[in-house]
């Protein structure tokens, strides 16, 4: 509709022009007119012929100067939108020519504040989608970190769901209703002495990896390794009540499974070993203890000794457990009742059972 408008119109130069042409001639015709009919001597045609080409152009200098200005204006308005100081459309008051110039104009910046507009919705969503990108990685990696964590303690099928239902809980530092299990191995020095080394290491990690597949099958937490002795906790993982009967079910299991792996090393003439597993059950604290440069989550109090002492009493192929350990047992398992026996520290003595398979 611009584009018909400003062609059915006369260009802003060619009336220009047209206003000069006319403002030359129209005082050349005058003093001619003048000088033929009213019979007016030379020396007044002169002064009638520059006043008359004085007018002329003035009047054409008002005219060019009125147009220049309303150019000025509308180039200092468009200046303005190019600095980003404008953003409403450009007003002037001007021939239909300049209105056109500033109509096209306006147009332009009406796309133009669209296509900011449009940038600047597509800018926050890029924002929003930084940000969520941050936090998704973020949180893969602490995610990733506690994947890592947890491998050490707990077997593949728990790292998940311990991940997805308490998010890392179980490493935070508390005082909890735990069951503890010492397995050891028994004349392990002797043992040892006979042995390679390379053979030696190789025994034990084929050893403790399958103590360690039988805690995690029966959600027991990996403690820690010393030497030939290991340590695991019991009640950490859902069903927490159930920690006692866990821990002997797993104790039983991990028993027949070395009586099995001697068979085999037997009938391939190698060194055979028994071990000793002792289980007891109460309160500890549990939480990461160690220094700066390495922690390690596990359980300290009265209970341990306990159950470290039972382990130690212990002979080869058997299972000894604490009295709260046999209380919360009682009707699953077949257990035969011990005796007394003095632990470090506590000055009255611990009664203990022995597990029957």
């Amino acid at each position: 509709m611009l584009e018909s408008k400003y062609q059915n119109s006369t260009s802003f130069f060619g009336k220009t022009r047209i206003i000069l042409v006319l403002l030359g001639i129209i005082p050349f015709l005058l003093v001619v007119y003048l000088f033929v009919y009213e019979k007016i001597d030379l020396t007044e045609m002169g002064a009638l012929f520059s006043a008359l080409g004085l007018f002329s152009i003035l009047t054409g200098f008002s005219l060019m100067r009125r147009s220049a200005d309303q150019l000025v204006n509308l180039s200092r308005k468009t200046g303005m939108v190019e600095a980003g100081l404008k953003s409403k459309p450009v007003q002037i008051n001007a021939d239909q020519e300049l209105e056109d110039i500033a109509a096209h104009f306006n147009s332009i910046l009406k796309k133009l504040q669209e296509t900011n507009r449009e940038i600047s919705e597509q800018s926050m969503q890029l924002m929003i989608y930084a940000r969520d990108l941050s936090q998704s990685y973020k949180k893969a990696k602490e995610e990733e970190e506690l994947r890592n964590m947890l491998s050490r303690y707990v077997g593949e099928n728990l790292i998940e769901k311990l991940i997805d239902s308490r998010k890392g809980a179980l490493f935070e530092n508390e005082r909890k209703d735990v069951t503890i299990l010492f397995a050891d191995i028994r004349s392990f020095g002797m043992i040892a002495e006979r042995m390679r080394a390379e053979d030696l290491v190789s025994m034990l990690n084929q050893f403790f990896s399958i103590m360690v597949d039988i805690i995690f099958r029966n959600n027991g937490l990996l403690d820690k390794f010393v030497g030939d002795q290991l340590m695991a906790l019991f009640g950490l993982i859902p069903p927490e009540s159930n920690s006692p009967r866990g821990a002997i079910k797993a104790a039983i299991e991990m028993q027949d499974a070395t009586e099995g792996l001697m068979e085999i090393r037997s009938k391939q003439d190698r060194e055979t070993f028994e071990i000793g597993i002792g289980i007891n059950t109460g309160a500890a604290i549990v939480g990461n203890v160690g220094s700066k440069n390495r922690m390690d989550y596990t359980a300290i109090g009265d209970s341990v000794n306990v159950a470290a002492r039972l382990e130690q009493i212990a002979k080869g192929g058997e299972i000894i457990i604490g009295e709260e350990t046999y209380g919360r047992s009682q009707g699953h398992f077949r257990i035969q009742k011990k005796g007394e026996i003095k632990v470090k520290n506590k000055t009255e003595p611990v009664m203990c059972y022995k597990v029957l398979r």
